[in-house]
């Protein structure tokens, strides 16, 4: 059975796709399979793995409307041991198309609970809003990452993030699990970083991964270069963080 992370927060900017991208990849360099699952209508993950989104004829939306298939619609091999079911622009209708229907909340599970034995992880990258493209990532998921931002108002939302998580749980998805918080653009030469470390720590009493995700060049340029970290520059700061985020999620998610 696939372990199924989702990476939320509803608040932009905070790294959820260069987690996305760079965790799987990392992840799949321990030998794993993975299956990487873009719900956000940017497409960014989509083309950070060197994939144009604009040429694609299947993704995530004629999946979600039941125009093709999930065979059809998943990309293998954009990375090595990582396999990709893409996104484009046309996602963002998805809302007002599945407005009428019943079972508009489990959608993705459906489709998922069809490959939960292909692959050892599933990631998906969720859009930066509380929508329904979010929570059917959280209907799908067994467990949630969320990626803070070392920056001030890094709590900003969180908590009603964690309660969206809750209602989740309680409504929808018994078995999801909050897998912890990672934090991202971390500087560890400024006072600023340290302090939101801390802050977060005294305000949250979930998981906190010691792996932080530096401020990084290498990092901010493979997406450009369609290719993660990992295989942009193996060796970088970058690189070397998300492996061992990769090390402390597998380890996490064995116990």
């Amino acid at each position: 059975m696939s372990k199924i992370i989702a990476i939320t927060n509803q608040k932009g900017g905070v790294g959820k796709t260069t987690t996305s991208i760079n965790l799987s990849a990392a992840i799949a360099e321990t030998g794993k399979k993975v299956l990487v699952v873009d719900m956000d209508p940017q497409g960014n993950t989509t083309s950070g793995f060197g994939v144009n989104k604009n040429e694609l004829e299947n993704t995530v939306y004629e999946l979600i409307l039941g125009e093709c298939s999930l065979g059809e619609a998943i990309i293998k091999n954009v990375a090595e041991n990582v396999s990709l079911l893409p996104s484009n622009v046309n996602l963002a209708g998805a809302e007002v198309d599945l407005l009428d229907r019943d079972d508009k909340s489990f959608i993705l599970k459906k489709e998922m609970d069809y490959i939960a034995d292909e692959y050892d992880y599933v990631i998906i990258d969720c859009p930066p809003s509380l929508n329904m493209l979010t929570i059917n990532a959280m209907t799908t998921a067994t467990s949630v990452i969320v990626p803070i931002q070392c920056e001030y108002y890094a709590l900003e939302g969180v908590s009603q993030l964690i309660h969206t998580i809750n209602l989740v749980r309680e409504r929808l998805n018994p078995g999801l699990d909050i897998d912890g918080v990672v934090f991202t653009m971390y500087d560890g030469r400024t006072n600023l970083s340290q302090q939101v470390v801390e802050n977060v720590k005294e305000n949250l009493s979930h998981h906190i991964y010691e792996t932080m995700i530096p401020r990084n060049i290498r990092l901010a340029e493979a997406p450009s270069f369609g290719q993660p970290i990992t295989v942009y520059d193996p060796k970088s700061a970058g690189a070397e963080s998300y492996r061992l985020l990769a090390k402390e999620v597998i380890e996490h998610n064995a116990k």
